[in-house]
């Protein structure tokens, strides 16, 4: 069976050790050297940027996140051992790891580290479809030619390269197919590398919770759970046109998926559409101050992206989930493209402020879309507010001022509730 040293890339037939190096770091799979199809995911991205920034962070639980009535953007892996996950509130967090440091995100600063990690995928292949700035689908279909080596060595030399020269480490999840790919590379966090071939692909579903399949949410896996459906199994057992009966275009995604059917190509540098960001609540609240206070960490963080990309949105979006899972949208068009977070947040809050209901919420999101180009945006006056022009001023001053500080140096008041 061939097989492969993680740590030196030595090729050779399976064993427990690398032959030359002894390292028990390999990868085997009697379809190693023929798929092509991969899924890399950073692990604990943001921690372990900061984590490299700091050494003094090293070896303590991190949060990256808000204050104390803020959420968890991501944690370290020692933090999730304690419980801690992505979302929760900073209180909750806090209770489970009291010892844990807490850090602002620094949006920047992760930016730029995806840009040379994408950097080192350009040179393997030139498709590549980014899902942000800390995973990216791959296709080598072909490149074992032009590098010599096959896509799993190519993908060991990336995350290799990507420990000793950034000091953050990846997990490469490899297929035949996107969504087994996706699925691979969760399998075996951190530092993982997971194969899942054609030939074992309807075993390796078949017990699987149906929670695996990318884009099955909570509202979704109740609906499947209320219909008997909690397996991929459960899946299988359906006849197409009784799927599609019930739960329609997710239907006929479902019955493929269940089979480990997807068609979908790596798209490379597919349109951005729309940048957003949401938080799910622990319990569901309708304290209009912790409301307030995320939609605008929402609004900074789409900023931050937005300012990271170079890019600016005409309309804003307010998303909204009730406690009883009843979804509620609405948007708004702006005069002008913008990509400040005090106008995303007023064009939000607008939006939260006419929405018809108080809740409670289990979760709120903010986004923008009808994106375009930064240079011109945020350019046009209002009559009616003519304070706009100072706000986006002291924006890009604070903005200035935490890039050369630290996101530490100034935040608003309202970040803190």
């Amino acid at each position: 069976m061939p097989a492969l040293c993680r740590d030196c890339l030595t090729r050779f037939d399976t064993g427990a050790r690398c032959p030359a190096c002894r390292s028990p770091r390999i990868v085997a799979h009697p379809e190693l050297e023929s798929l092509t199809i991969a899924h890399m995911d950073c692990d604990a991205f943001y921690a372990s940027v900061e984590k490299r920034d700091d050494p003094s962070l090293r070896d303590h639980p991190l949060i990256v996140g808000g204050g104390t009535r803020g959420v968890v953007s991501t944690c370290c892996y020692l933090a999730r051992i304690k419980g801690v996950r992505s979302a929760m509130p900073m209180f909750q967090a806090l209770k489970l790891c009291p010892e844990a440091k807490v850090v602002k995100p620094r949006i920047a600063a992760y930016a730029e580290v995806s840009r040379q990690i994408r950097a080192m995928m350009e040179e393997m292949t030139p498709s590549i479809e980014p899902l942000s700035l800390d995973e990216a689908f791959l296709d080598l279909s072909g490149t074992e030619r032009l590098h010599g080596a096959p896509a799993a060595v190519m993908l060991a030399r990336l995350t290799r390269r990507m420990e000793e020269e950034l000091g953050v480490t990846g997990s490469v999840g490899l297929s035949h197919n996107k969504f087994l790919a996706k699925i691979a590379s969760d399998l075996d966090k951190p530092r993982g590398f997971s194969v899942v071939g054609r030939a074992e692909t309807a075993d390796f579903l078949r017990a699987k919770p149906v929670r695996i399949i990318w884009g099955v949410g909570t509202a979704t896996q109740t609906a499947l759970e209320k219909a008997g459906i909690r397996t991929i199994a459960d899946l299988l057992r359906w006849d197409r046109a009784d799927l599609v009966a019930r739960f329609g275009q997710m239907g006929e995604r479902l019955w493929h998926l269940a089979r480990g059917e997807d068609h979908r190509r790596v798209s490379r540098d597919e349109k951005l559409k729309s940048i957003s960001k949401e938080t799910t609540f622990g319990e569901d609240t309708a304290d209009a101050d912790i409301l307030d206070g995320h939609l605008w960490r929402l609004a900074e963080q789409v900023s931050d992206r937005a300012k990271a990309k170079d890019l600016a949105g005409r309309t804003v979006t307010l998303k909204l989930k009730r406690g009883d899972f009843q979804l509620i949208s609405r948007r708004i068009a702006l005069d002008d493209p913008t990509q400040l977070a005090d106008r995303i947040y007023r064009a939000a809050r607008g939006l939260f402020d006419h929405a018809g209901t108080t809740g409670p919420f289990r979760l709120i999101g903010v986004g923008i879309s009808d994106l375009a180009p930064a240079a011109g945006a945020d350019r046009s006056t209002d009559l009616l507010d003519p304070g706009r022009g100072l706000r986006a001023a002291a924006e890009r001053a604070a903005d200035d001022i935490r890039a050369k500080f630290g996101a530490d140096a100034i935040f608003k008041g309202r970040a803190l509730r």
